[in-house]
């Protein structure tokens, strides 16, 4: 026997979800309810709450969804790596969506302990890509030392998102080619 999946469940939580996201863009975390996701999306409210009982259990799967992000593979060529891991986020944060996601999940997970545990899977995943990328330089033999990957990861990523985050401006791809040449004239010997 096969577990099929009604048609209509996975449009109606695609519906919520949509509605959901939008709501948190245009008008912050506080306007995602349940009766606004209904207006929004036609999925009704009693259907709304069987899936998701509150609504940070909605705000979760927004973040959760807009949030699942794939690396680009390591290649062994160290400043290409880097340069295409930080573009991939480059892109992330200009994205409007992905943007207001990311500063909702940050707010939220001082206060709830499922947002606590998405952001330290997020960073979790992101120190996996930057290791991934060092052992890969590392075994192509173009890096030689030991890399502490949490404190590059600060000194990568943390120009990229004060700037966008805190200072709201926009840069381009060869700005991140720029931290990176930075990182890596400090750190090679």
């Amino acid at each position: 026997m096969t577990d099929r999946v009604d048609p209509r469940v996975v449009r109606n939580r695609a519906a919520a979800l949509v509605a959901a996201r939008d709501l948190l863009v245009e008008e912050g975390w506080e306007a995602v309810t349940h009766v606004a996701i209904a207006t929004r999306s036609g999925v009704g409210r009693t259907t709304l709450y069987r899936h998701w009982p509150d609504p940070a259990a909605i705000l979760r799967d927004v973040v959760i969804t807009e949030m699942d992000v794939v690396a680009p593979p390591a290649t062994g060529h160290l400043r290409d790596d880097l340069i295409a891991a930080m573009e991939t986020y480059r892109r992330l944060l200009h994205d409007p969506v992905w943007e207001r996601v990311m500063r909702v999940n940050i707010e939220r997970a001082t206060v709830d302990p499922t947002f606590r545990r998405i952001k330290d899977s997020l960073f979790d995943r992101g120190v996996a890509t930057y290791r991934a990328i060092f052992d890969a330089a590392r075994a192509s033999g173009e890096l030689t030392t030991a890399v502490d990957v949490p404190r590059a990861m600060d000194r990568l990523l943390g120009p990229l998102l004060f700037r966008r985050m805190f200072a709201g401006e926009d840069f381009d791809a060869d700005y991140v080619a720029e931290v990176v040449d930075e990182f890596l004239d400090r750190t090679q010997p």
